[in-house]
C-alpha cells in the first residue's frame, strides 16, 4: 500500500505519533474547509442564513448515515467538552444524586463534572479500575462496585484518553438501560477509530470528536441525544434559537444550533471527509494501524522495562495504545523528545500512572516507530531521564 504522507499537511520534519490530541487534517479535506470559508465571507448573509443551512442537511445526513442515527438526533458543536457541558448542567442532578464514572477519563470532563457537583451536591464517583486490565469480564465486575442506590447517571469513555484504552460500553449501556440509568459516553476518539452504531449501542447521550479520527479540521463534533431526552436540555449560550420567531420542528435543533454569528465551515467538510476515505481505502489503511499497535506494543515495553495495561487484542486496543513509563521529569523528557529528536508524542498523566501514548494514523509507517524506539534508547544511554 502506497505512502499518503503527502496527503496531509504535517511538518515532514516532525515524526507526528500525536494524531489522538487533535487529529490532522487532510489537503483535500482542508481545501473543502477553505472552500466553506471563502464562501462565507463572498457573501455572508446569505451563507450565514441559506447556504450554510441548506449544506448543513447535507453534512449532517452523511455523518448520520456512519453512526446510524437520524439526523434530528444530534448537533454539531466545536469539541466534546462543549458537549459535554451542555449535558453536565443540563441534567438537573440533586444533592446526593451520584454519577458513576471510572479513573480512566478525560481531564476536562472531570473537571466539567467535579464544577457542577459541587454547586449542586451531586457526587462523582470514580470508580477505580486495577492495571492491568484482564478482560471485560473483570472490567465490568469492577466498574459496577461502584455503583449505588443514589447513581442516577453512567457516564465513560468509549477509548480513553491517557490510557488509550476501548472499554466495553455496549455492555455497560446495556445493564445501565435495564437499570433505569441515563448514559453518557465521552466518544471523542471513537468515530473514525471504532466501529461506531449509536442504535446498536443504545446509548442515551453520545459525544464524538469529528476533528481527530474522522479527519475533518479543527472545530468539527457533535452532540447526540436520544429523542425522548432531547427536551431536558437548555442551550449553554441563549441566542436566537430560543423562543424562536419561526421554530422549527425541533427544540432541540432549534437551541442547540442557533448560536449567533459563528464559523460552520468545519461541520460542513464531513462529505468530503468520506470520500477520503473511501478514495485512499481508509478501512484497509486504519486495518494495518491496528495491526502496528498490537505488534509494536510488546517491543516498547521491552525498551521501557514496562508491561502491557490491558489484553493486546482488538478488544481493548484500536490505533493508539500507552505504554507505562518511569521518568524523573516527564515534561524535561517530552521537550526532549520533540527538541531534540523532532518526535511529538504525548505523555499523559493519571493520578500517579504516567504513560507514553503512540498514535498510528494512515500516514504512519514502521520507519515511525523505529524513530521513536531508537530516541527512547539514545535517551535511556546518555541520560537518567527514563528509569
Amino acid at each position: 500500500m502506497t505512502s499518503i504522507k503527502d496527503q496531509f499537511l504535517l511538518n515532514s520534519e516532525i515524526t507526528y505519533l500525536n494524531h489522538g490530541s487533535f487529529g490532522a487534517c487532510p489537503k483535500p479535506i482542508f481545501e473543502d474547509y477553505q472552500k466553506w470559508q471563502l464562501m462565507l465571507e463572498r457573501d455572508p448573509v446569505q451563507f450565514v442564513t441559506k447556504t450554510s443551512l441548506d449544506h448543513l442537511k447535507v453534512s449532517k445526513q452523511a455523518l448520520a448515515e456512519y453512526i446510524n442515527c437520524e439526523p434530528d438526533d444530534f448537533v454539531y458543536v466545536t469539541n466534546p467538552s462543549t458537549a459535554g457541558n451542555i449535558i453536565i448542567k443540563g441534567l438537573d442532578l440533586k444533592e446526593g444524586d451520584e454519577i458513576l464514572t471510572t479513573d480512566h477519563e478525560y481531564g476536562a470532563m472531570d473537571r466539567t463534572w467535579n464544577y457542577v457537583c459541587r454547586k449542586n451536591g451531586a457526587k462523582y464517583v470514580r470508580q477505580p479500575i486495577s492495571m492491568p486490565i484482564q478482560s471485560k469480564e473483570a472490567f465490568l465486575e469492577e466498574f459496577w462496585k461502584g455503583l449505588s442506590p443514589k447513581t442516577k447517571v453512567v457516564f465513560i469513555s468509549h477509548i480513553t484518553s491517557p490510557t488509550a484504552v476501548v472499554f466495553p460500553v455496549k455492555e455497560i449501556c446495556q445493564k445501565a438501560k435495564e437499570l433505569g440509568l441515563i448514559t453518557f459516553i465521552d466518544g471523542a476518539h471513537a468515530s473514525g477509530h471504532v466501529p461506531l452504531d449509536l442504535q446498536e449501542l443504545e446509548v442515551d447521550i453520545y459525544t464524538g470528536a469529528c476533528h481527530k479520527w474522522l479527519l475533518t479540521p479543527k472545530g468539527s463534533s457533535f452532540l447526540y441525544v436520544r429523542k425522548e431526552l432531547q427536551d431536558r436540555f437548555d442551550p449553554l449560550i441563549i441566542s436566537w434559537g430560543y423562543e424562536a420567531e419561526f421554530p422549527s420542528h425541533s427544540q432541540f435543533l432549534d437551541y442547540h444550533e442557533y448560536q449567533g454569528t459563528r464559523d460552520t465551515a468545519a461541520f460542513l467538510t464531513l462529505p468530503a471527509a468520506f470520500q477520503f476515505r473511501k478514495d485512499f481505502e481508509w478501512d484497509e489503511r486504519t486495518a494495518k494501524c491496528r495491526e502496528m499497535i498490537l505488534h509494536y506494543y510488546p517491543e516498547a515495553c521491552k525498551i521501557l522495562n514496562t508491561a502491557p495495561i490491558c489484553p493486546l487484542n482488538s478488544d481493548f486496543l484500536g490505533q493508539l495504545c500507552s505504554i507505562p513509563i518511569k521518568t524523573t521529569d516527564a515534561f524535561q523528557l517530552k521537550d526532549l523528545l520533540f527538541d531534540q529528536y523532532k518526535i511529538e508524542i504525548p505523555l499523559p498523566k493519571m493520578d500517579d500512572h504516567l504513560f507514553i501514548r503512540i498514535s498510528i494514523q494512515g500516514y504512519n509507517d514502521d520507519k515511525d516507530i523505529e524513530i521513536l524506539f531508537d530516541a527512547l534508547r539514545d535517551i535511556q544511554s546518555k541520560t537518567s531521564l527514563i528509569q
